[in-house]
């Protein structure tokens, strides 16, 4: 392991034990809850389409319906009475969840009313250096950060624009903005004490010589584990070749030796609910629930 990986105290074990995501063992015990508020986006990735009314996807992206902070507020409290294997509340898209204030809304609240539940993130990293210190301040203590280069040159194939201040950026200026500000969040994440999960995009022909030094740079800033996930072929990649199983394991071991690796991530729905794997509709798993109160009340 990379010498500037993070020590990891009592404390953090305990937390991280729980996280699906952060522990392999975890996934088969706890659950997540991903709360769809955050509708709005402020980059444009090549591979990604946002899907705000999908119920046959089991993706990135796609929920069900955007909610508002209080509609959430409601969902969480119907699945956690109805799972209790629950520990995580995330909030991860099916934008970014920076560029909403509804995160924020959501999280003080949840923070409020579950602090025995841990609050996590998703980002592209655009507006991290700004938000750390409101991340903190609203309860979050796991944080994803998805980082597919390390290189200005290589992302600007990857993101088509970045909107970033009300202005509009492209090509090599835009690709240069988002990389500064992805490493300059994640540091600052770090040194403000959340946890840090990297993803990264395996996307062949595009990155992949690039994956390594992603590994190599977020493991000596602190980063707890990297996440390196399969190209989904869709938008303007759609023809771009989904890499193999074998590719993602080679990856992976070659990455090992300067982060842990996360092996068992399923790409989660925006508004996915229960364990990992089972990705459940939100929505569908809130009705149940809702119709099991319902029951328990007529038949007492």
């Amino acid at each position: 392991m990379n010498a500037g990986c993070r020590v990891m105290d009592e404390n953090t074990t305990g937390l991280l034990a729980r996280h699906p995501c952060f522990s392999r063992a975890a996934h088969h015990k706890y659950g997540r809850v991903h709360m769809p508020v955050a509708p709005a986006c402020n980059i444009q990735c090549k591979y990604c389409v946002r899907k705000f009314d999908c119920a046959n996807e089991s993706r990135p992206g796609v929920s069900s319906r955007v909610l508002s902070p209080v509609e959430a507020m409601d969902r969480i409290e119907a699945l956690t009475g109805r799972d209790q294997r629950l520990s995580v509340i995330g909030i991860a898209g099916p934008g970014d969840p920076l560029a909403n204030d509804a995160t924020f809304k959501l999280l003080k609240m949840a923070n409020r009313e579950y602090p025995e539940l841990i609050l996590c993130l998703s980002t592209n990293g655009l507006l991290l250096p700004e938000k750390v210190g409101e991340l903190v301040g609203s309860g979050v203590k796991t944080l994803t950060v998805t980082i597919n280069s390390t290189s200005a040159s290589v992302a600007e194939n990857i993101y088509s624009w970045v909107l970033y201040k009300g202005l509009l950026y492209e090509g090599a200026e835009a690709a240069k903005l988002l990389v500064e500000n992805q490493w300059k969040g994640l540091e600052m994440a770090v040194a403000a004490g959340l946890y840090v999960k990297v993803n990264t995009i395996f996307i062949p022909g595009i990155n992949e010589a690039e994956i390594p030094l992603v590994a190599k740079r977020a493991g000596g800033l602190g980063a707890t584990t990297m996440n390196i996930m399969s190209l989904i072929p869709q938008a303007e990649f759609a023809n771009v070749r989904k890499p193999s199983a074998q590719d993602i394991a080679a990856m992976r071991n070659e990455c090992a030796p300067s982060i842990n690796m996360m092996s068992h991530c399923r790409q989660c729905r925006a508004d996915a609910a229960g364990l990992l794997g089972e990705d459940k509709d939100m929505e569908m798993e809130a009705l149940l629930a809702k119709i099991g109160d319902e029951y328990l009340e007529y038949i007492v």
